[in-house]
């Protein structure tokens, strides 16, 4: 077999000749990149998070923590996030070398969470997730930066589509081994799946070559057309960033950070209170089915993420968004009809459409409302760092209400606070769909002396 030393993208030049299937390296470059961001997603959903919910049910039902004690020690965890949200954004959007940092990430967060079973102080498992929370930070904007590099502005909202779809299989995936594995093995055998789950998340990025990825367009900058009509010049761009002013003036972008907010202040404390309704329902079986309603709802996502990548350039983006927060604000409101493991896992696959649908067209709002600024992740980064307050208030004021007033009045105040969440945005969010193609707030882009 022959391969060119330099061929055009999405070609590859093999022996024609030969009977056998072709090797990976004979398969059209997209292809192979689209197989490499498949792998990535897939093996990166169960670290990108670090323990998440399952951190809530070990220290219940292993270190017999109470609720307001888990609830703190995930608040820090958050808030660590917090702070490194916005420079990893914007150390992004500076990098060439993106690949590295996602490998850097999964390596602290992976030994951040495998350490835990040896720690006994709050202090010490504190700094730990706060460790993991931080590093963390890096994952959802060098994902969707690597995947601008490679598919461009064009094909950005089906691929990130396919993104969450294959994250969430993941997700639902490594659930489902996490809830098997500890049925005959106990909780702690979630620290060993996220370990191998880093290790092949690892080889995934290391598939991507790096010459794949554009940084310019990755940060949201535009590519010069190339001699074809709508074909991009490689290499070449309006490579001048905008100022920061664009961002901190552009309403819309505002409209939607506190969006996002509200957001994940009503959802990121339901899925660790219904863990631990779970577990004081059954101890020895808590994470098995956390691990169920974990399965339950990721099934779901999968359609619903590819759904959103194929029907946000039609349906528009702000229609899609309002039904997340609906949807949230019902799943927090039925939560407290009954305390029946069947009713809480059939409740939590509404979180399959709500968090479907953010992941998706999280990424594609922030980039229709940044493109030409060259701060698309940076933007990310911001925003992220307003999310993680609502998500760090979320499981603070939740663990606060649960010991002073019981679960049904933490689920029911935060389904207000979804609700709260819907009305403004419909009210005030324009669509952002008809403004992809300009960057807001800026003259259209000229060509870099």
């Amino acid at each position: 077999m022959q391969i060119a030393p330099e061929q055009a993208p999405g070609r590859a030049v093999c022996d024609v000749a030969s009977s056998h299937p072709p090797p990976e390296a004979c398969l059209p470059l997209e292809h192979r990149l689209d197989r490499s961001l498949d792998a990535l997603n897939f093996f990166l959903a169960d670290v990108r998070d670090g323990l998440g919910p399952y951190l809530a049910i070990y220290l219940l039902s292993v270190q017999h923590w109470d609720e307001a004690s888990i609830g703190l020690v995930m608040a820090v965890a958050a808030l660590a996030g917090i702070v490194a949200q916005t420079p990893a954004g914007a150390l992004i959007d500076r990098s060439t070398a993106k690949r590295g940092l996602l490998i850097a990430a999964a390596t602290v967060v992976t030994l951040a969470s495998v350490t835990l079973p040896l720690l006994q102080s709050f202090e010490a498992v504190a700094a730990t997730q706060a460790l993991a929370g931080a590093a963390g930070a890096i994952f959802a904007p060098a994902v969707a930066a690597v995947t601008l590099g490679i598919v461009g502005p064009r094909a950005f909202a089906r691929r990130t589509g396919r993104n969450e779809a294959f994250n969430h299989a993941g997700n639902a995936v490594a659930a489902t081994l996490a809830g098997v594995s500890a049925y005959y093995f106990g909780p702690v055998v979630v620290f060993w799946l996220m370990s191998a789950m880093a290790v092949a998340s690892i080889v995934a990025t290391l598939s991507i070559p790096a010459t794949a990825i554009d940084d310019h367009v990755a940060r949201g900058l535009d590519p010069i057309s190339g001699p074809n009509a709508g074909e991009p010049a490689r290499g070449q761009h309006h490579d001048q960033p905008s100022g920061f002013k664009v961002l901190l003036t552009c309403r819309p972008l505002l409209i939607f950070a506190a969006s996002t907010v509200l957001f994940h202040f009503a959802n990121a404390a339901m899925l660790p209170l219904v863990g631990q309704k779970l577990a004081l329902v059954n101890r020895d079986l808590g994470t098995s089915l956390m691990s169920i309603c974990i399965v339950a709802a990721q099934i779901v996502m999968v359609p619903v993420a590819m759904l959103v990548g194929h029907k946000a350039e039609i349906w528009g983006r702000k229609p899609i968004f309002a039904v997340a927060l609906g949807v949230l604000a019902l799943r927090g409101a039925l939560y407290p009809l009954s305390d029946n493991p069947f009713w809480l896992v059939g409740v939590q696959m509404l979180d399959g459409v709500g968090a479907g649908i953010f992941g998706a067209l999280f990424p594609l709002v922030v980039a229709d409302l940044t493109r030409g600024t060259g701060h698309f992740n940076i933007s990310q980064g911001a925003i992220a760092t307003a999310t993680g307050i609502g998500g760090a208030l979320s499981t603070a004021v939740a663990g606060l209400i649960v010991v002073t007033a019981g679960y049904s009045a933490a689920f029911l105040t935060l389904a207000a606070i979804a609700a709260l969440g819907l009305v403004l945005f419909v009210v005030l969010m324009p669509e952002t769909r008809q403004t992809a193609l300009p960057p807001i707030g800026l003259a259209p882009p000229t060509p870099a002396e």
